[in-house]
């Protein structure tokens, strides 16, 4: 079993879409990006969703689509020469992911769009009771959670913005 080469975990509702390859993929270095998502991995949709995504990858990057639990249980067996970008929808997925054993050391939060329920703590980030929750998983884990849309933005700690917005 090795340890895989994770170069950057991202949450983004959008999944992946040009703004993750132009931006973040070229930041990060990434060769592989892995969506993480159950619905775009098997869905019924899947199929439409990886056809959109795979298009906006610009054929630049290797493209994966895995559920959660197929995820924690290949990750390991990654090449040392693939760096992975993880892309999730959201936090409750990443929590899982970290609570699978997949070694995520720094979360990245882009697009968690406003949505009855939810309250909005930044520009482009709204949270309910249950996404604070696995923010709360991951950073007992070790996981650095950050609000940071794009590269040449501040990082801002998730629990700071939480905090100021309540």
């Amino acid at each position: 079993m090795t340890t895989p080469n994770i170069v950057w975990t991202r949450i983004d509702e959008r999944l992946l879409h040009g703004q993750i390859r132009i931006t973040w993929g070229k930041h990060t270095e990434a060769n592989l990006i892995l969506v993480a998502n159950d619905d775009a991995a098997e869905g019924p949709n899947a199929a439409f969703m990886q056809a959109g995504m795979k298009a906006s990858a610009g054929g630049e990057y290797a493209v994966r689509f895995f559920t959660i639990k197929k995820t924690i249980d290949v990750i390991h067996n990654a090449s040392d020469k693939q760096r992975i970008f993880i892309l999730c929808n959201n936090p409750t997925d990443v929590a899982r992911l970290v609570e699978g054993g997949v070694p995520i050391t720094h979360c990245n939060i882009g697009n968690m769009h406003y949505h009855d329920g939810k309250k909005q703590i930044s520009k482009t980030v709204s949270v309910d009771d249950n996404d604070i929750r696995a923010f709360e998983i991951m950073t007992q884990k070790g996981v650095c959670c950050t609000v940071q849309n794009t590269p040449d933005q501040t990082a801002l700690d998730i629990f700071d913005l939480v905090k100021s917005a309540a």
